[in-house]
C-alpha cells in the first residue's frame, strides 16, 4: 500500500491537475467512482494505473475486478495519499491516471456517418458547462464534440468530472481554430447552426434534416457575429415562460435533442 503522501509518485500524480503537465505527458486524472469504470470499461486502453483505499476497493470491487481482468496496474493507497492525489476533495476512494483521448479534426471527421450531428464548442470556458454539454451530447447520440483552441481544457478535473463518463463515450477533437473547425465541417457537406439567443429561426422551425453541427458560444457574450455570418442558419431557442434565457448546458441539450428526435422520426 501507498502510505507517503509525500513521495514522488503522490506528486506526480497531483501535478496532472495543471495544463502545462497534462499537455507535457499527454496523460490526466479521473476521479471518483463513475469516470473510473467508465475509462476501464469503454477505454481500458488508454488507463495507466489505479488508485483506490481498501474501503473503496470493497465498495467498488466489480471496478477494481475490471482494471485488473484488463490487465491495468492497481494500487492500493491510503486515504491520504489519494487525497494528495487529486483536486477534489471529496475523490470518493478511487481515480486513475489516463492517455488523452482527443484526436485529430481530420480523423473525427472521417469517421462521420452520412447523418451526422455534431456538437462545437467554441469559446467556452467554464469546467461545469463543457462537461454538461459533452454529457448531453453523448445521451443525445451525437457522433462527435469538437472543442476549439480557445475553450477550457477537457481534461481540467472538473471538466471529467462533469462530463460524469460521457469523455469516454464518442470521438472528440480539441485544439483546432474556430475558423478552421467550420471550414473543415463545411467540407464534409455538414450544414452549421449556430445556437444563439439573437436568432431569427426558432428551434421548431429549424431544418434539422441531414448532417448538422450545433455551433455553441461563450457563456457571458455568445457567439460573435463573424462566427454567426459563417453559419447556415441561426438558431434560437424559445422561452415561453419569464425566464431570461437557458445557460450553455442548458440550450445545448435542448438543441441535440431535438436533432436527434430530428433523426429518430426521420424529419
Amino acid at each position: 500500500m501507498l502510505t507517503n503522501p509525500r513521495s514522488d509518485r503522490v506528486k506526480a500524480v497531483r501535478a496532472l491537475s495543471r495544463r502545462s503537465v497534462r499537455s507535457r505527458t499527454g496523460e490526466f486524472l479521473a476521479e471518483g467512482p463513475q469516470a473510473v469504470r467508465e475509462a476501464v470499461g469503454f477505454r481500458a486502453d488508454l488507463v495507466r494505473d489505479v488508485y483506490v483505499t481498501p474501503e473503496a476497493a470493497e465498495r467498488h470491487h466489480s471496478i477494481v475486478d475490471a482494471a485488473r481482468s484488463a490487465d491495468l496496474w492497481v494500487h492500493e493507497v491510503s486515504a491520504d495519499v489519494l487525497a494528495a492525489m487529486c483536486d477534489t476533495e471529496s475523490p470518493q476512494g478511487i481515480a486513475a491516471v489516463c492517455r488523452v483521448l482527443d484526436r485529430p479534426l481530420e480523423e473525427v471527421l472521417a469517421d462521420l456517418p452520412p447523418d451526422a450531428l455534431v456538437c462545437v464548442l467554441t469559446n467556452v470556458r467554464d469546467p461545469g458547462n463543457a462537461g454538461t454539454v459533452i454529457r448531453g451530447a453523448d445521451a443525445a447520440g451525437a457522433d462527435a464534440v469538437i472543442v476549439s483552441d480557445a475553450s477550457v481544457d477537457i481534461y481540467n478535473t472538473k471538466v471529467v468530472r462533469s462530463t460524469v463518463g460521457s469523455l469516454w463515450h464518442l470521438p472528440l477533437s480539441i485544439g483546432a481554430s474556430v475558423p478552421e473547425i467550420l471550414g473543415a465541417l463545411r467540407e464534409r457537406g455538414v450544414r452549421l447552426l449556430a445556437a444563439d439567443g439573437a436568432g431569427a429561426t426558432l428551434l421548431h422551425d429549424a431544418d434539422l434534416s441531414g448532417p448538422h453541427a450545433w455551433v455553441m458560444g461563450n457563456e457571458a457574450w455568445g457567439l460573435p457575429q463573424e462566427v454567426r455570418d459563417a453559419c447556415d442558419d441561426v438558431v434560437r431557442v424559445p422561452i415561453h415562460g419569464h425566464a431570461e434565457s437557458l445557460n450553455l448546458a442548458m440550450a445545448a441539450t435542448v438543441c441535440l435533442y431535438a436533432s436527434a428526435e430530428a433523426r429518430r422520426t426521420g424529419r
